[in-house]
């Protein structure tokens, strides 16, 4: 959601009439658009600004002024602390009120002295005042919901991005459309609880993840579909059909699971035991037996012991997730959890996470080493860092190195795999 959210800002500031540049140094402007999920995040803001700040006195002394704004999460859950830790910021914009941007630079250029900051929740979607999104390559992002109404005991979301909202139908496949006529050919529908999706149709209707999935699969030229992030307990047979029937729907699925253990899971408020996961899980596989799994983790969780450790890692052994995520507990000032007794110690977050690590990461290189002498489509989207060389993903988000011209670029091509590490694949190109 972020990453888009930089694309749809940057679009704001180039219509405009701005531009990018490569070095801060040389920027008029500059926005951070922060995550606040993380405590580690949130940090580096402050480490960030304080090197902006010291661009910001040196163009000074060269007469060249500097705007320095905060935009997102972390705007959200500080509110004016962002000025008071760092003197350098002039403006500071939550993740609801970004489309707001452009009266914002407006009012600063009148008035040099002035600080602002918005954080309304307003009762209208920033998507009603956002210009069209333009493809940024063959692999674009489709927000489609917003916010979220679970309130993990761990998580920030509902108060940095408010309630779930959801965009209208009509709304998605204009933009889907737009995007794909400008060339790309895989969407990721976007939300902070993805398949929670409730937009209305023209008739007023309320419509579920998989009604959309379904329409979007009938745009010409649209070759993959993907959604990010999705609740376990929000997973319907619709959605389970939908993996069935379109083979536009690429055959991963991140499904969030953050611990084996329904003590903890129940602490966590989540919705879902580890067998109710386990059964959506067998049922995905039942619609379609290549579907790959990744997933989210967090360990030493308040109350967290060893036979709850050992219940996440038997889990992982039964999906044999390809790809996690995988985090230290972090205590999120405002939410249930940093309050809860039973905290535990960082050493023993630290040893949790080697050994969930280890045991993650060895799956996901053997799932990348069973792709080797096999041939899968790829959609190469960037050049490598190497000469001759173009990157791409497999079906399954796995990234995959080729040799080749630039001709093959912005295309899906079938690769033979040659060999693979844990991290990527690499392969040669068939017919080539």
């Amino acid at each position: 959601m972020n990453v888009y959210d930089s694309h749809r800002i940057a679009g704001i500031l180039e219509n405009r009439g701005m531009k990018e540049v490569a070095r801060i140094d040389d920027a008029d402007l500059v926005i951070f658009n922060t995550c606040h999920i993380r405590e580690k995040a949130a940090e580096k803001l402050f480490s960030d600004l304080g090197r902006a700040d010291l661009v910001k006195q040196a163009r000074f002394l060269e007469r060249k002024d500097t705007i320095i704004g905060v935009v997102g999460c972390v705007v959200q859950a500080e509110d004016e602390q962002v000025f008071r830790r760092s003197g350098a910021v002039d403006f500071a914009l939550g993740p609801l009120a970004y489309h707001r941007l452009g009266k914002v630079l407006d009012d600063l250029l009148k008035n040099r002295d002035s600080l602002i900051i918005d954080t309304e929740f307003p009762p209208e979607s920033k998507f009603d005042y956002l210009g069209a999104n333009k493809a940024e390559g063959v692999c674009s992002y489709i927000a489609i919901q917003e916010g979220c109404d679970n309130f993990c005991t761990y998580c920030v979301v509902p108060y940095t991005r408010g309630v779930e909202t959801s965009r209208p139908i009509d709304d998605v496949v204009k933009e889907a459309r737009k995007l794909v006529a400008d060339g790309a050919l895989e969407l990721n529908l976007l939300g902070q609880n993805v398949n929670s999706y409730h937009g209305e149709d023209n008739n007023g209707k309320e419509r579920n993840l998989a009604y959309l999935l379904r329409e979007l699969s009938e745009i010409d030229g649209l070759k993959r579909l993907r959604y990010t992030t999705s609740y376990p307990a929000d997973v319907d047979d619709d959605l389970i059909a939908c993996h069935r029937d379109l083979d536009i729907l690429m055959p991963y699925l991140h499904l969030p699971i953050q611990s084996g253990s329904d003590k903890i899971l129940k602490a966590m408020n989540r919705r879902h035991t580890k067998g109710q996961y386990m059964e959506v899980v067998e049922k995905l596989y039942k619609a379609n037996p290549r579907i790959g799994f990744a997933s989210d983790f967090i360990v030493g969780f308040p109350g967290e012991d060893d036979k709850d450790f050992q219940a996440t890692l038997d889990v992982v052994d039964e999906v044999k997730f390809i790809t996690a995520f995988s985090f230290k507990y972090s205590p999120r000032p405002g939410t249930p959890a940093a309050e809860y007794p039973n905290q535990i110690s960082d050493k023993v977050k630290r040893e949790r996470l080697k050994i969930l690590q280890e045991k993650l990461f060895a799956y996901q290189t053997d799932f990348n080493r069973q792709t080797i002498g096999k041939t899968v489509p790829v959609l190469l989207e960037n050049k490598g860092r190497h000469a001759g060389q173009l990157t791409g993903r497999t079906p399954w988000m796995q990234n995959l190195y080729v040799c080749a011209d630039g001709g093959y670029l912005n295309k899906i091509v079938d690769v033979k795999v040659e060999s693979a590490t844990m991290n990527s694949l690499s392969g040669k190109i068939i017919g080539k």
